[in-house]
């Protein structure tokens, strides 16, 4: 009987410490982080609960927590981040492609530019990103750059739909999405 009653209370013990330990991760973010705050505090404290996220996943959404940071006019924080992205050994094609979109929505094609060719000196043959950095260039102007890209691009995905819709898309001025 005594074993009995010191199992369950063994079992009792780790589903508890089961349960406990789940629901601490499950508690999430606070709503008095944001409830009833203006939308800036809000913002700069989900932000920074988003950062802390981020940092435990990937690129992307470090590049994700950055360009809220950037194009809200916190550039500097924003930049920070891009930086700590592009500087680590593991920096990737789609890292810089992600940053020049978000330099592209700022309205910095001196940035987005270098960011976008850095990508393609990465993955020169991802096809989806000639035809939408071609798109770029074509929109702001440099028809023979897009129009180069768009060539390569066609020549490596024969008839792909969103790569020629992004090409099509861009003589009319509108941005690939």
């Amino acid at each position: 009987m005594k074993t009995r009653w010191i199992a369950l209370i063994a079992i009792a013990f780790v589903l508890g410490t089961v349960v406990g330990a789940r629901a601490a991760k499950k508690e999430g973010i606070d709503s008095s982080l944001y409830a009833g705050k203006n939308p800036k505090e809000a913002a700069a404290a989900l932000l920074q609960a988003a950062k802390g996220l981020a940092d435990r996943e990937g690129s992307w959404e470090r590049i994700y927590v950055g360009r809220a940071h950037y194009l809200s006019g916190n550039k500097a924080e924003g930049q920070a981040i891009f930086d700590a992205v592009t500087s680590s050994k593991k920096v990737e094609g789609g890292d810089w492609i992600r940053i020049g979109r978000v330099y592209w929505e700022a309205g910095e094609w001196d940035k987005a530019k270098p960011a976008f060719d850095k990508a393609l000196q990465m993955e020169p043959n991802d096809a989806p990103w000639l035809a939408e950095i071609g798109a770029y260039h074509n929109i702001k102007g440099d028809r023979a750059k897009a129009e180069e890209m768009f060539a390569k691009s066609f020549s490596l995905e024969p008839n792909e739909i969103w790569n020629t819709a992004k090409a099509g898309a861009s003589y009319v001025g509108v941005i690939p999405d």
